[in-house]
């Protein structure tokens, strides 16, 4: 009995490794593709968190006290400029203007009896005078008690849309309580922080003459229909963060933006001998990427990269790799480290070629 489990083990032992060394045999004879970096000019686009506003944003206020006795907008409603939004009661003020008027058409008639006497010599030219200055004074009393009344008329001062009401019809309004805010959104400018470091490479390389065209991309992680242009740069850095703002503006035909929005701004940067390696060539340990680079007994080694930069379907590599050695580009679960392999060296153009084909499609 003894010999007869002896002999079956042995055999189980035995198609066990029959099966492993063909399974390697098989392993062996797979041809895997494997390609090498490439080194090339490239321009990536930097990815920035920006801060929509609107070209003009301004609040609303009343310039007179009184009761608010009209509202001719609606919120989120766009107005013209010059349109009438807002009367405060303007009785008291129609008054005062009235009487300035009676009080003007008053001194005009002793101007012109003073002058009749003046011109008869018989009263001096100093009363004349004192005369014409009562006129221009109640003139100008007029003129005061009109803007008191034109100013119970609340127009808007540039075409924009109009945000959430903060008072009602009725409401007593002191002078130069808030009102209402009014964008004007026919353009935006889109506030982002650049960090020192990319801000010294983007000036060295700017042309004073040529804004740099950027792109925005909205929350809905579509693109804007719009090329911007950055325009500005503040003058100072935020020593707190390092950073310094730019604006980019945007031209806003459709009014689809509106102020308080937030996006990416996309701005492109140069890289000058970037090693670019197709992302399918990597693997993941730990949030770490790896590759298998193909040695010249071709075997493959697993080797911890740095990714400097995400392309679509590429990867800038800033550390682990050199220019021309043999990475594993398919099979990657199919091999083990330090296993030899058949393989077939793609050139890298014609491996990126067809991942723009692929990615086309």
């Amino acid at each position: 009995m003894k010999k007869f489990s002896l002999f079956f083990l042995l055999a189980v032992l035995s198609l066990v490794t029959s099966c492993q060394k063909k399974e390697h045999k098989i392993e062996e004879e797979a041809t895997f593709l494997v390609t090498t970096p490439l080194r090339l000019d490239t321009l990536v686009l930097k990815d920035y968190v920006g801060q929509v506003r609107a070209f003009q944003h301004i609040e609303i206020r009343a310039l007179e006290k009184g009761y608010l006795q009209n509202i001719y907008v609606d919120e989120g409603q766009f107005v013209p400029k010059g349109k009438l939004m807002f009367r405060i009661m303007p009785v008291i003020y129609q008054a005062e203007m009235q009487k300035a008027q009676a009080e003007v058409n008053f001194v005009q008639l002793e101007y012109q009896n003073t002058k009749s006497l003046a011109d008869s010599n018989i009263v001096s030219k100093n009363e004349l005078a004192l005369a014409k200055a009562k006129v221009d004074m109640a003139k100008a009393e007029l003129a005061l008690s009109k803007a008191h009344l034109d100013f119970t008329e609340v127009r808007a001062p540039f075409d924009g849309i109009m945000d959430r009401f903060q008072v009602r019809l009725g409401s007593l309004l002191d002078e130069g309580e808030f009102l209402t805010t009014l964008s004007d959104n026919s353009k935006m400018w889109v506030y982002f922080n650049v960090p020192e470091a990319e801000y010294l490479d983007y000036a060295t390389r700017a042309k004073s003459n040529n804004p740099l065209d950027v792109k925005l991309r909205m929350a809905n992680n579509e693109l804007f229909d719009q090329g911007g242009k950055v325009e500005t740069i503040e003058a100072d850095f935020d020593n707190e963060t390092g950073n310094i703002a730019f604006r980019a503006t945007f031209p806003n035909p459709k009014r689809i933006l509106r102020h308080g929005e937030t996006g990416n701004i996309l701005m492109p940067v140069s890289l000058k001998n970037a090693l670019l390696i197709p992302q399918k060539a990597t693997f993941e340990i730990l949030d770490k990427k790896f590759v298998y680079v193909v040695d010249k007994n071709s075997r493959v080694e697993s080797r911890q990269i740095t990714v400097g930069t995400e392309l679509p379907h590429l990867y800038v590599v800033t550390s682990g790799l050199k220019e021309g050695e043999k990475v594993l580009i398919e099979g990657l679960r199919k091999v083990r480290n330090k296993q030899k392999i058949k393989h077939k060296v793609e050139p890298p153009r014609k491996v990126l070629a067809e991942l723009n084909q692929l990615f086309a499609e």
